[in-house]
């Protein structure tokens, strides 16, 4: 597919073209149990489990490799797994063969494929900032819950929960992105990969010293990977600086929008990474 960007409906084709190679590059099969274990928590621990019945069904927008979908499956009677891109969706039929619940619908957030007001929950992590129009990628979502339903979300953050020189890298690092993500997907591929290793790995491992030495370590950048395997740290980087279209948001933001799009009782993670959040549809 070209790397030009083409937006149709509230797609950017290359973006959805890009994160089917990256799923299909890192399948994701070589996470080690407990890096998954601890990185499903990082995200699900605001999640109601409690609240759904064993027979419930909901939806995975954006599903990607499957990975969360693969920590899902198993408490639930039905999962739709909903992703544009063929090649993701390949990657997840064959992480979840075997497992009764799960569907596979090649989608778009405009055209999620179930009646509105029919399911009994729903998520979308690290998706819907990579949408032309995340407003109303989250309102088409939430119109697809029952009443009383919850909806995980997690969106990259603005960084407004961070000083002014974090802020400052950061900029940096997004003028890296920009000229990144246009090179052809091989050429991208390599550069990350070559980010992870020279950057993520050895800030998050002096982050991992620094933490047993009793330091606080929390402020740090890429201190979040700093007990992940480097699979974890090659995936992130080529998803950070292989991704053309992203939007940040700041915590009121999401509130908003969440609210905006019908959802109450909205409940945001005090975990990296920010900002995840969950809310009940109204």
């Amino acid at each position: 597919m070209s790397q030009n960007t083409k937006f149709v409906g509230n797609v950017d084709s290359a973006t959805v073209a890009g994160f089917g190679d990256e799923w299909d590059t890192y399948d994701q099969h070589d996470l080690s149990p407990d890096d998954f274990a601890r990185t499903f928590d990082r995200y699900f621990h605001i999640f109601p489990f409690a609240s759904l019945r064993s027979d419930a069904e909901g939806f995975d927008l954006g599903c990607g490799s499957g990975r969360w979908a693969e920590g899902i499956a198993d408490r639930v009677g039905r999962l739709h797994c909903i992703d544009p891109a063929p090649k993701a969706l390949a990657v997840a039929r064959r992480r979840l063969a075997g497992k009764p619940s799960p569907e596979f619908h090649q989608a778009d957030a405009g055209n999620i494929p179930l009646r509105d007001e029919s399911q009994d929950f729903g998520y979308s992590l690290g998706v819907l900032h990579h949408i032309p129009d995340t407003k109303r990628a989250l309102a088409d979502c939430v119109r697809k819950l029952k009443h009383g339903a919850p909806f995980l979300i997690y969106l990259y953050y603005r960084f407004d929960s961070r000083p002014w020189w974090f802020r400052c890298l950061w900029r940096i690092s997004d003028l890296s992105r920009r000229a990144i993500s246009r090179l052809p997907f091989s050429a991208r591929k390599s550069v990350a990969l070559a980010i992870a290793a020279a950057v993520y790995w050895p800030m998050a491992r002096s982050a991992a010293v620094l933490e047993r030495a009793g330091v606080d370590v929390a402020p740090l950048p890429l201190s979040f990977y700093r007990n992940l395997d480097f699979y974890w740290m090659k995936t992130d980087a080529l998803d950070r600086f292989g991704t053309r279209l992203e939007h940040r948001f700041t915590r009121l933001e999401i509130e908003r929008m969440m609210t905006d799009a019908g959802l109450r009782d909205i409940r945001f993670s005090d975990r990296e990474p920010f900002w995840v959040a969950v809310g009940i549809r109204a």
